[in-house]
């Protein structure tokens, strides 16, 4: 796992995406642009913060709308960046957590794999390989 800022990417998961988009947009005085759902789907919506994903230190983020997933609760998911995420995936059931989606193509950005921790939390890890 990287080691100087683990942290990659965020997502905050919305019911309502243009209501959550101005709220975001007014607190914070900035906009969000749209990001396009990287396979192509229609159950997928993103407005993404802006962002430098070149940048060390800090992590880029997005508010997400995704049939299947409500806000609240597990609503928040942070990624930790690595250099293979299907190494930390075959970590996770020893620790005691759970695989909810084993390592996927989000295509020229990469991969992922989704878990939950003991506590019932989803957290992401994401990898370019």
């Amino acid at each position: 796992m990287k080691k100087e800022n683990p942290v990659v990417w965020f997502e905050i998961y919305v019911d309502d995406m243009e209501r959550a988009k101005n709220f975001y947009e007014t607190v914070f005085d900035t906009e969000l642009s749209e990001l396009p759902n990287p396979t192509g789907g229609s159950d997928l919506e993103m407005m993404a913060f802006p962002m430098t994903m070149d940048k060390v230190g800090g992590a880029a983020g997005a508010l997400t709308k995704m049939e299947g997933v409500k806000a609240g609760g597990t609503s928040t998911i942070v990624y930790f960046g690595s250099d293979d995420c299907a190494i930390e995936e075959a970590r996770v059931e020893s620790a005691g957590g759970k695989v909810f989606k084993s390592k996927t193509s989000i295509g020229k950005h990469g991969f992922i794999v989704l878990a939950t921790d003991t506590e019932g939390n989803m957290i992401g890890v994401h990898s370019m390989n």
